[in-house]
């Protein structure tokens, strides 16, 4: 069984660190078990990478995409300074993906792949998951994704 940590460093990811929160919340809780993170957002350096809603004449889905993968990474992030390191989390649990979605716009689904796909080539398994198209998100991202982690059991 390959660690994430090993996982990470063979992808070339490194964890960001953790944002800080722009409301009243906490970045993740651990709870009976399985560490739950809030919403993450597309954020890099402290600043968001992809904005606007998805669809025709609006933000990219390819791009989108790429920004869901930047918040399982965020998540990730949380998750992994709760449990005390990366290598306690076993796997997902869940994803739920917010998708700012122009009116028409269905893809979804394919926009939260970027963080399925993350989650699939660090643990190797799969998850249960949402895809749910909205008209805004918090600082006008694209993309906003939360996680429930399963902790290994040592």
């Amino acid at each position: 069984m390959t660690l994430p940590s090993a996982k990470l460093a063979e992808l070339g990811l490194d964890l960001p660190p953790v944002a800080a929160p722009v409301a009243a919340y906490v970045p993740a809780v651990l709870d009976r078990g399985v560490i739950r993170t809030s919403g993450q957002i597309p954020v890099v350096n402290g600043e968001p990478v992809c904005v606007g809603a998805v669809g025709a004449d609006g933000t990219d889905p390819g791009a989108a995409n790429e920004a869901a993968r930047v918040c399982a990474l965020n998540a990730l992030a949380a998750a992994a300074e709760v449990a005390g390191g990366v290598d306690r989390l076993a796997g997902v649990v869940k994803v739920v993906g917010f998708v700012s979605s122009r009116p028409g716009f269905s893809g979804q689904a394919a926009v939260i792949n970027g963080a399925s796909e993350l989650f699939g080539e660090i643990f190797g398994s799969a998850h249960a998951r949402s895809a749910i198209g909205v008209a805004a998100l918090p600082l006008d991202v694209s993309v906003e994704v939360e996680v429930e982690f399963s902790l290994r059991e040592d």
